[in-house]
């Protein structure tokens, strides 16, 4: 069974640029993320009453406390409602999905939590804005509340934004996040299709060895200095009730950096290979398997340094951007059928055996190209451009 994404609309994108924040700026934006972390933890405690109940707490009745609760707080009142309401409509969203998971059956490991308190020291400011709570004017983002902001635009929105995410990340940045409705932009037509089979010695195997993305380990790289500032962390812990030193914060930062650094190198990595696909494939077909499982393996860092889920994401957002066919493949037995005949092997290779042998039919390929064959197989794609070639009569490639 195959899911196709990538032909039905590119749907809504976020663009997100820096913030520079002034002192006042911050303070209001900080106000403003305690009521609604107020709200949120209110609204924890709210439906969690309702189930010992027996009642239901839907976004109606925690509006309704909202409205009551503004009334009869005068801090609360000083704050804008629109990021009020928002926080709320991220509640009821987190409740409804652990609802559906809760319903659907779900194994605990699979299932969503349900939305918790938002500790002091724990979360981050984020807050959510509709379109009556920003605007944009010369060049500046005025939220709600009289909080003007200073945006480094790194490029120009395409069209208006419907809602707009302000929020500060672990190294103390803020940054702002546009919705806009996704602009499709469609590539020349190749006739070429690809299948791509994911791994942890390679990333992404593929049915054409030019495209095959080797383990970048970022993770591994930078691992010596990681580990140089969590032992200057442990060293400098402060003890309970003790506020943290000088050093001990420094250290903190440093380490978030890099794992910051780590994050959207594996980000570009990702966009980078997936743009070289979609530019030279009409059609892909990629397995669809959650890489959680992994993380209870041996080589549970090995593909956490991969960020199998995360280059995934980018090649499927990549194809609705581009207006290619993206092909979720069941991973299913894909190690044991045969992409020439079909057949399906007695029983599962060992991880240790690189090399697949069809023993019906005597084919013999590396064991990732193989399951890469299968997934145009089963995505019913024609294998005539699967090693790059493009059938008669196909239009050449165009720059991207």
């Amino acid at each position: 069974m195959t899911t196709q994404q990538g032909t039905q609309g590119a749907g809504c994108a976020r663009y997100v640029f820096r913030l520079r924040v002034s002192a006042t700026a911050e303070r209001l934006l900080t106000g403003e993320w305690g009521r609604c972390r107020w709200i949120w933890n209110e609204c924890v405690a709210r439906s969690k009453k309702a189930f010992a109940d027996g009642e239901t707490c839907g976004p109606a009745r925690l509006d309704k406390m909202l409205t009551e609760a503004r009334a009869g707080n005068a801090w609360l009142g000083e704050g804008s409602s629109v990021p009020q309401q928002q926080i709320i409509r991220d509640f009821g969203g987190s409740r409804a999905k652990a609802l559906k998971d809760v319903k659907a059956g779900l194994p605990m490991r699979q299932r969503a939590g349900m939305p918790g308190r938002k500790k002091l020291k724990d979360s981050r400011p984020s807050l959510n804005y509709t379109r009556r709570g920003f605007r944009l004017k010369d060049g500046r983002l005025h939220v709600a509340g009289g909080i003007s902001l200073t945006v480094v635009w790194s490029r120009q929105l395409p069209a208006g934004p419907s809602s707009v995410r302000v929020y500060r990340d672990s190294l103390g940045h803020w940054y702002a996040s546009f919705v806009l409705p996704a602009e499709v932009q469609p590539l020349p037509r190749t006739g070429a299709v690809i299948g791509i089979d994911w791994g942890v010695k390679e990333l992404a195997t593929t049915t054409s060895d030019a495209h095959d993305l080797p383990h970048p380990q970022h993770g591994r790289k930078a691992a010596g200095k990681l580990a140089r500032y969590q032992r200057m962390m442990s060293r400098r812990k402060p003890h309970r009730g003790q506020a943290a030193s000088k050093g001990y914060r420094r250290a903190q930062r440093q380490a978030a950096k890099l794992h910051q650094k780590i994050a959207r190198q594996r980000q570009d990595t990702g966009r980078k290979w997936a743009k070289a696909l979609v530019r030279d494939h009409d059609a892909i077909a990629v397995e669809d398997f959650p890489p959680k499982f992994l993380a209870k393996s041996s080589m549970a860092r090995k593909a956490a340094d991969a960020a199998i889920g995360a280059t995934k994401k980018a090649l499927v957002e990549m194809g609705r951007k581009h207006d290619r066919a993206v092909h979720l493949v069941n991973p299913a037995h894909t190690t044991m059928d045969c992409a020439r005949c079909g057949a399906r092997a007695k029983h599962a290779l060992l991880l240790s055996e690189r090399t697949y042998t069809c023993t019906a039919c005597g084919a013999v390929s590396p064991r990732d190209k193989n399951s890469a064959s299968v997934m145009l197989v089963r995505a019913g794609l024609t294998p005539a451009g699967a090693e790059g070639a493009r059938p008669p009569g196909a239009l050449l490639q165009g720059a991207a």
